[in-house]
């Protein structure tokens, strides 16, 4: 199974940070996922993120930012995009895959561009809930591997007490649903990977990628006996908080 570290090592050291993605490192973690984000500004004539659609943006904000939501960008001082890529080109950085989960759709030709002009293209992916930049990803970089994140979701609305049976009653459905709409909707995708969220995991959604040529990865897990059900689920890859669990995995 493929060593991811979420956000870098994000229960070691604060995620999306260079001491996180280098904590991930000497944890023994093979790849790196850091999320990529639109700035606020981009929206500030009051257009809904939600709602966003892939290609260049009519006037950027800023910069990229690598940070999981605006609430994260606001409570320190986040790095950029082209900060972050630059230190996946130097130790310790300089030999570990990375993976940009892309979080709002646009801007999606800054990213690509990103990553070519440091000669990190073959160390990288790109993955996202976002159905529209998977389409525009492949359009820029046939050759970039693409991940499609499931399920899409805009808040994490199990951290709210109210809407828990509605979660799990969710949960449940999509994983009846799940193995069906990968058989369906990932070949047109053109992606290489299914990220899925590890309640949803079950061994039909592992046949039903395997069968499609699809590596499938759990995110996010910070549970080793979780992790060892999957494992011998047969999922391809696993994203942790805590990338020193898969010593002991």
């Amino acid at each position: 199974m493929k060593r991811i570290g979420h956000k870098g090592a994000d229960s070691i050291r604060l995620g999306n940070t260079l001491e996180s993605f280098e904590a991930a490192v000497a944890a023994g973690a093979e790849m790196i996922e850091l999320d990529v984000l639109r700035p606020r500004a981009d929206f500030r004539d009051g257009g809904d993120w939600r709602r966003a659609m892939a290609g260049p943006a009519q006037a950027p904000g800023g910069p990229l930012l690598v940070a999981h939501d605006w609430g994260d960008a606001a409570r320190r001082e986040p790095l950029t995009l082209d900060q972050a890529l630059d230190a996946f080109t130097r130790p310790s950085l300089d030999g570990v895959e990375i993976d940009c989960d892309l979080k709002i759709a646009g801007r999606e030709g800054e990213l690509t561009e990103a990553l070519r002009e440091r000669g990190l293209l073959e160390r990288a992916r790109v993955s996202t809930m976002e159905v529209s930049s998977l389409h525009e990803l492949r359009r820029l970089e046939p050759g970039l591997p693409l991940g499609w994140t499931v399920p899409r979701i805009t808040r994490d609305w199990s951290t709210i007490w109210w809407a828990k049976p509605l979660v799990i009653g969710g949960l449940v459905a999509l994983r009846r649903r799940l193995p069906g709409i990968v058989r369906r909707q990932a070949p047109e995708l053109g992606v290489r990977s299914v990220w899925a969220y590890h309640p949803v995991i079950t061994a039909r959604l592992v046949r039903a990628c395997h069968a499609a040529d699809l590596e499938l990865i759990a995110w996010t897990v910070d549970d080793l006996p979780r992790m060892r059900k999957l494992g011998a689920l047969g999922v391809d890859g696993i994203c942790s908080n805590d990338p020193r669990l898969f010593a002991e995995l």
